[in-house]
């Protein structure tokens, strides 16, 4: 049996508790350090776990093998950096950074939560050649997160989910969208088309009235319908090839996937990749492709929301 590693927490706020919590339960790791800029914060939350607490992030990297990474996005490149210069394993929440040039110096695991899902299993066994992708993320609105825009709170896990199904590069993009609580956009759609003709038309929200993460995927004889927050799933195809169907030449399959802790099996993955020395499930180069869309898709919005104010100054 592999020797335990030795992990660190950089951020204890909202999200880095869970990760603190969940390698504090893990069998595979010991949870040695935790820090955040708010000192307090990090006492309180080394002192859940009998470990140490540090204000400043650099100063746990003497004591432990890897570190996930929950810090404001801004600070990503800087945090990471310092762990990977010290030899320090990293896992980074989404998004990798919020620039490219940041991003193409950072190597390591990407926090996308949606990849570690039933629902990405349940897809993986039947999904051929999608043609057409239909996705929605919709939640009511929350103060956290919004130091970034929707599309790199919360679109880009539909964006690397969609790239990690389709696997062909992106050929354009065309978005619109608008801010309405914060500074940057609540909401937006993105129209994605990839290199071999397939279309994903994803929208997202954080200014909703109700939480719903749907898709529905399309492919020749069939389509594929996944709710993520029911975690129930339906297959519509024919029961026979052909170019015409009857109603009586169709079938519909449906079927519940179990509800699985995604953000455990995301830790245990990367402890796994550091302690076999195997790529991780999600690699830096998939969280730079990601972000990349990403920043395509907040260009296409900026360009989109310039004819808007322009044409209701001329109106």
């Amino acid at each position: 049996m592999a020797e335990k590693l030795k992990m660190g927490v950089a951020g204890v706020g909202h999200f880095g508790k869970f990760h603190a919590a969940k390698i504090a339960a893990s069998p595979a790791a010991d949870l040695v350090a935790v820090a955040d800029s708010d000192g307090e914060r990090a006492r309180d939350v080394a002192a859940l776990y009998g470990v140490s607490g540090f204000a400043d992030p650099r100063d746990m990297a003497g004591l432990i093998d890897a570190v996930t990474i929950a810090v404001p996005t801004k600070a990503h490149f800087e945090v990471a950096q310092c762990f990977l210069d010290a030899g320090v394993h990293v896992l980074l929440e989404k998004p990798i950074t919020d620039n490219l040039d940041d991003a193409k110096k950072l190597v390591f695991q990407i926090g996308h939560l949606p990849r570690f899902s039933g629902a990405a299993e349940f897809l993986r066994r039947h999904l051929d050649n999608p043609l057409f992708i239909e996705s929605l993320r919709i939640a009511p609105f929350k103060p956290r997160g919004t130091d970034v825009s929707v599309v790199l709170d919360l679109m880009i896990h539909d964006l690397d989910f969609i790239l990690s199904l389709v696997r062909v590069p992106i050929a354009s993009i065309d978005a619109a969208g608008a801010p309405v609580f914060s500074d940057s956009e609540d909401i937006a759609n993105a129209r994605v088309k990839f290199e071999n003709g397939c279309i994903a038309n994803i929208t997202a929200s954080r200014i909703s009235l109700k939480t719903e993460r749907q898709m529905r995927i399309f492919q020749a004889d069939a389509y594929i319908a996944v709710d993520f927050d029911k975690r129930k799933t339906r297959i519509v195809g024919k029961k026979n090839a052909g170019p015409i169907a009857g109603i009586s030449d169709v079938q519909m399959e449906e079927e519940s996937y179990e509800e699985v802790d995604e953000l455990e099996r995301e830790i245990e993955a990367f402890i796994a990749a550091v302690q076999g020395g195997t790529p991780p499930v999600v690699s830096g180069q998939d969280g730079l492709r990601a972000l990349e869309a990403a920043l395509s898709v907040t260009d296409s919005l900026s360009a989109n929301w310039d004819i808007v104010q322009a044409a209701a100054r001329d109106g």
